[in-house]
């Protein structure tokens, strides 16, 4: 393949995964997952103004392993979008740029978004007196 002395951009298997690389593109997954999951809020919500057969249905849909699962997963994208915001609201002040506060703030990030999933999912159960 000729590129007429055109350096190559090199490709994904080329590079070693950092943490600003994998939060990076995490982000951009959570953010598509909270569109994904919206939808189903909305289907929630029409369902709940429809009346109790429908509404029935639909949260059966939602009770079941796989819907929970979804939620578990909605939850989660949710908390992490927010610490990853706020870490970009840090950035967009100018700060937190040095190489080990980049590190120990991803770190933070992902810790705070599994932290605060658990205790949601943990005060969910225990407020349906599940625990």
């Amino acid at each position: 393949m000729d590129t007429g002395g055109r350096p190559l951009s090199p490709h994904l298997q080329v590079y070693k995964p950092q943490i600003t690389s994998v939060l990076s593109i995490l982000h951009r997954i959570t953010g598509v997952a909270l569109a994904a999951g919206t939808l189903l809020l909305v289907w929630w919500l029409i369902a709940a103004s429809v009346g109790p057969g429908y509404f029935n249905i639909v949260q059966s849909v939602i009770g079941s392993w796989i819907g929970r699962l979804l939620l578990f997963g909605w939850s989660f994208a949710l908390f992490y979008h927010l610490c990853n915001g706020i870490r970009h609201l840090f950035w967009d002040m100018g700060r937190g740029y040095e190489l080990p506060t980049v590190a120990a703030s991803g770190w933070a990030v992902v810790i705070m978004s599994l932290a605060l999933t658990g205790i949601a999912w943990v005060w969910g159960y225990m407020s349906m007196g599940a625990l």
